[in-house]
Order: C-alpha cells, then sequence, then structure tokens
C-alpha cells in the first residue's frame, strides 16, 4: 500500500495540433466523510447540520474555486437544494473567455462542465452516519483537472477518497498523426500533495494502454474525539471508546474495499 516512491511526471514538448485539442480529461470523485451520532436525535441534527455546512451555495463556491485553479472560465451555474436533504450543482466551464455570454454559447466547442452531488445518510443500528459526495471535473483542451486534487479533497472531511480520471478521444498534430493522451501520468498520486498522500493508506489500479487510472484512500489513523457528533468524548468510558473507534474503523474499510466484511 503506497509503498513506492511518487515521482512527478516530468514535463514533454508541446504536441504541436492540427486544430483545437480534442481530448476529454475527466476526473470523477466519490469522497467520504463518517462521523458516529448515538442517539436518532444526534443522527437527525447531523443530517441536518450537514445540509446546511454543505448546500447549494457552499458546493458553488467550491465549484467556482475549482474553476479558477483549472484556469478555466465559467459560462453558466445550474445549482439545486433538495427536501428533504442533499443539493446538486453543476457548472458548463470553457477553455476560452466567451462573449456574448452563456445563453448563446451551446455550440462551443470546447465547453466542459463540473458537477457535484452531495448524498447524506445514517444507520440505526451502529449509529454510524455517512456523507458521500459525488464530484465529476471533465475538461476539454489544454486546462487539466488534475490540477483540482488537492483542493478538493483538502475542502471536505475526507476519511476516504475514491478517484477515477479517464482521457477519451484523440487529437492530431499537423502531421495528422493522432494522440489518445497529450501529457505523462502513471498515477493520480503524481499530482497530490506529499503531506496529503501521507495521511492515507493508497491503492492504484490502472489501466494504461485505455488511459484509464484509479485511486482510492483511506485515512491511516484518526482522531476519535472529532468524529464523534452530540456525543462528549470525556462522558465515554474506555471500553465504549474502543468499541466506537473499532466501529469507525470497519465502516470506513468496507468503503474502501466497496464489500461487507464484518
Amino acid at each position: 500500500m503506497c509503498a513506492k516512491k511518487i515521482t512527478r511526471p516530468k514535463r514533454r514538448p508541446k504536441i504541436k495540433l492540427r486544430g483545437f485539442n480534442n481530448l476529454t480529461k475527466s476526473l470523477s470523485f466519490n469522497i467520504y466523510d463518517i462521523c458516529y451520532a448515538k442517539r436518532p436525535q444526534a443522527r437527525k441534527e447531523y443530517l441536518e447540520y450537514i445540509d446546511e455546512e454543505y448546500n447549494a451555495e457552499r458546493l458553488t463556491l467550491i465549484l467556482t474555486e475549482v474553476s479558477d485553479i483549472i484556469g478555466a472560465n465559467i459560462l453558466n451555474i445550474s445549482s439545486q437544494d433538495y427536501d428533504p436533504m442533499g443539493a446538486s450543482v453543476t457548472i458548463l466551464i470553457a477553455e476560452e473567455p466567451i462573449e456574448p455570454k452563456p445563453d448563446l454559447v451551446v455550440a462551443h466547442l470546447d465547453k466542459s462542465h463540473l458537477c457535484i452531488h452531495t448524498y447524506p445518510e445514517t444507520d440505526s443500528k451502529s449509529g454510524i452516519s455517512t456523507f458521500r459526495v459525488d464530484v465529476d471535473v471533465s475538461t476539454c483542451g489544454r486546462i487539466s483537472p488534475l490540477k483540482a486534487l488537492n483542493h478538493l479533497i483538502s475542502s471536505f472531511e475526507s476519511d476516504i477518497v475514491l478517484m477515477d480520471y479517464k482521457v477519451r478521444g484523440f487529437t492530431r498534430d499537423i502531421k495528422g498523426r493522432k494522440h489518445y493522451i497529450d501529457h505523462r501520468i502513471h498515477s493520480i498520486q503524481q499530482y497530490i500533495r506529499k503531506e496529503i498522500r501521507d495521511r492515507y493508506q493508497c491503492v492504484d489500479i490502472n489501466i494504461y494502454q485505455e488511459n484509464l487510472f484509479h485511486t482510492k484512500m483511506l485515512l491511516k489513523d484518526f482522531d476519535l474525539n472529532k468524529y464523534l457528533f452530540a456525543t462528549t468524548y470525556d462522558d465515554l468510558s474506555h471500553e465504549e471508546r474502543k468499541k466506537i473507534k473499532t466501529i469507525l474503523g470497519q465502516e470506513m474499510t468496507e468503503i474502501f474495499y466497496a464489500k461487507n466484511i464484518y
């Protein structure tokens, strides 16, 4: 697990293209935040807190920051808060500034998008509450969604992070040769800051010949006091603390491996 040394990709000379860069680069996230809320009222309050903390306005701010980081221009924003909980935001972006604005750019070639959805849920049996964030950053042209990795991981309480990066399509150089990828990449981890990587167990599952890269990350250790909602750490016995930390660890492990283990 994450034993090998991660090095940043070497820069390669820019490809001289015949026209527009037609490669589509898509980065997809599933980010999980786990919490322990023992009583029904505490679980209700947790869901209400999450719903307010990560409402459509907050998610729009996060995606607007992502747009700035990757160097994209925002064309249109669509956002929605849901009843009883959850929110979604979609932003249409372009590599170059567009005039006139949104309603007249539907045919613009390099339009891409940023999209985010939230999924809060709770389990009455174990007391575990889970907040999942689903994020897609899809770009065309020279701009890369990989630049947004560190910001997105840091924008949430990321206990488990599952990431997919895919380069689709092809673009032609001035000699007519097709290129199915225009940058060097061996692992998504190359683009994650070391201080972030060091906090997680990391596993890669890559299909290089398909330009498909998958990385999943599980927090190595956690402070139980930060995972208790409406429960005071000092009021718990040693055995209760141990039990709750075990339950939280088991939940994270099952989500990480996407299977019921315990």
